[in-house]
């Protein structure tokens, strides 16, 4: 049996009872690396697990996803996912893979930041497509985002954005040169998603959003010391959210009194918020 487990976003206790069990359960286990992390390391989780814990990286879980489903038509494996199992294509793609093998699978879900985000008072049901932000680099500034952002923004729905995340990244050289050296992580702040977003307006200048447009930038969702603030876009610019893992969602023009008071209590400038809200979604204080 192939178990496809959610963690969910913060620590080792965060795994279902069901999902410890499959663990507990089975001769390997691996943690898939590339498309999130975790707020602890992979000690912690093969202490509490009782098992060692095999890091699965992107060429391993993409190429050579038959290392992983080796004789689990006969014993039970275990593929650990921050989040929830499907909130990446790559996780389906194995579970096809392990299909076409006759291998049977098992899923075990668990929060992620898809459902999670609504610890910002924002309701879940109005929300539109979410949007993923990768890092510029100096040739390569792509601006596809935008359209979906637009689109949310035209029926009043809010846009969470999913921040990029490199790990294990190689150079351009090093790529060339058929090196193994990788990059250090890096992980996108709010802050750069935020300076990104508005280079793109002033490139597009369709006014899917502004310097100030209503936003709540969120880290370390799930966790201890998770960190929530609502201010404009431009506000969010200077907020320090710590560390890692950073999400931001754009506020769409229809909001919910419920709503507003939530994003008040996690204001950066409540008098500041208080006036957006009366500007642009005639809420009074």
């Amino acid at each position: 049996m192939l178990y496809v487990i959610g963690l969910g976003l913060s620590d080792e206790r965060d795994i279902t009872v069901k999902g410890l069990e499959a663990v507990r359960s089975s001769e390997r286990v691996y943690l898939e690396s590339y498309t999130s992390i975790l707020m602890v390391d992979k000690q912690r989780l093969e202490d509490f697990y009782g098992k060692e814990v095999t890091i699965a990286y992107r060429e391993t879980v993409e190429s050579c996803s038959d290392e992983i489903l080796k004789d689990a038509d006969k014993i039970n494996v275990s593929f650990l996912v921050v989040g929830d199992p499907y909130g990446a294509t790559t996780h389906t793609d194995l579970v096809i893979r392990a299909r076409e093998l006759g291998v049977p699978v098992k899923t075990i879900h668990n929060a992620s930041i898809m459902n999670a985000i609504g610890a910002t008072g924002l309701q879940l049901y109005a929300f539109g497509q979410t949007i993923s932000m990768v890092f510029f680099t100096d040739s390569w500034r792509p601006d596809s985002f935008y359209d979906r952002v637009k689109e949310n923004s035209a029926i009043g729905l809010h846009t969470l954005c999913l921040l990029d995340i490199k790990v294990r990244e190689q150079s351009l050289e090093n790529m060339i040169r058929n090196r193994l050296i990788y990059e250090p992580p890096r992980y996108m702040t709010v802050n750069e998603a935020v300076e990104q977003l508005l280079e793109i307006e002033e490139k597009r200048q369709e006014n899917a959003y502004t310097k100030d447009t209503l936003a709540v930038g969120v880290s370390r969702v799930g966790s201890d010391d998770q960190i929530i603030r609502a201010g404009t876009l431009e506000q969010l610019l200077t907020v320090d959210f710590g560390k890692p893992l950073h999400s931001l969602v754009i506020v769409g023009h229809r909001l919910h009194l419920l709503e507003a008071e939530v994003l008040r209590e996690n204001a950066v400038d409540l008098e500041g918020l208080n006036r957006v809200l009366l500007r642009d979604y005639n809420i009074d204080k």
